[in-house]
C-alpha cells in the first residue's frame, strides 16, 4: 500500500514544506472511516487521490496508513486544491498512458502527484492519481 519509502520521504518533505493539515473548515469534502477500509480505497471509492488524501490528513494517517480508525473523520480535499478527477493505477499502467487517456500531460500529472518521481516507476497497483487537465495544488498550500 505505502510501504515505498520514497513515498514516506515525499509526503514528509512536502507537508513540512506545505503545512497542509486537515482543518475542516477548509475541507472541500468529508469522510468518515468504516471498518476494513484502506487509504487506496478510501482514495478509488471518493475520486482523491492517495497523495491528497495522505498529505492532507498528515496530523492523523501515519505514511504507511496503517493507522486508520473507525469513525474517525477525514478531510478528503482543501477548499481550492481539491482533485477529484483521478485513475486507479492499473498492473502495467504508466505515466505516459495515464496523462494520455485523462486528455493531461505528464507534466501536469507529475504536478499534481508530487509524490511520483520523474521517471514514474514508483507507481502502484491500487495507487490513485490526480489527472485533472490543470494543477490543483500550489506550492503556497495551507
Amino acid at each position: 500500500m505505502f510501504a515505498h519509502s520514497a513515498f514516506t520521504v515525499a509526503i514528509l518533505a512536502i507537508v513540512a514544506s506545505c503545512g497542509v493539515y486537515a482543518q475542516e473548515p477548509n475541507c472541500a469534502r468529508n469522510y468518515t472511516v468504516s471498518l476494513g477500509d484502506t487509504c487506496d480505497g478510501i482514495s478509488a471509492k471518493t475520486n482523491t487521490s492517495t497523495y491528497q488524501l495522505a498529505t492532507v490528513n498528515a496530523d492523523k494517517i501515519d505514511a504507511a496508513c496503517d493507522n486508520l480508525a473507525v469513525g474517525e473523520p477525514l478531510c478528503l480535499g482543501i477548499i481550492g486544491q481539491d482533485c477529484d478527477v483521478v485513475h486507479v493505477v492499473a498492473s502495467g499502467d504508466s505515466c505516459d498512458a495515464i496523462a494520455t487517456s485523462a486528455g493531461t500531460t505528464d507534466a501536469i500529472l507529475l504536478a499534481n502527484n508530487p509524490n511520483v518521481n520523474s521517471e514514474c516507476s514508483n507507481i502502484y497497483p491500487g495507487e490513485v492519481l490526480c489527472t485533472a487537465t490543470e494543477l490543483v495544488y500550489t506550492s503556497s498550500s495551507s
